[in-house]
């Protein structure tokens, strides 16, 4: 399981991106990959949900981005997939309120 780096992840993007339905049947079953993620990759958010909630076509026709909600709001499990080899190239957690200063609305007790 390759964790990439925000360079890493950064690299795959092709702009723009094309959004995909969500509801289209993936170009490979990725899950497996997806299980065997360590648990410490996930810096403690809940991906228990296992929800896709965007998949991204990259431009170059290699790369498409499945994204996987966690319970933390914009924060994703970004998995990379090698179109070309059928393969997962790696993941990265993907944290919008991280990198772009978003709020999240307060918890409740």
């Amino acid at each position: 399981m390759r964790l990439l780096t925000a360079d890493e992840f950064t690299a795959t993007i092709g702009t723009p991106p094309t959004p995909v339905d969500v509801d289209e049947p993936p170009p490979f079953d990725f899950w497996p990959y997806y299980d065997a993620i360590p648990h410490d990759h996930f810096a403690d958010h809940d991906f228990s949900r296992e929800e896709v909630t965007n998949v991204w076509h990259m431009p170059d026709g290699i790369y498409q981005h499945v994204l996987i909600a966690s319970g933390t709001p914009n924060v994703y499990m970004a998995l990379v997939l090698d179109l070309r080899a059928a393969s997962v190239l790696g993941h990265h957690l993907l944290d919008l309120n991280e990198l772009y200063g978003l709020s999240q609305p307060p918890t409740t007790p």
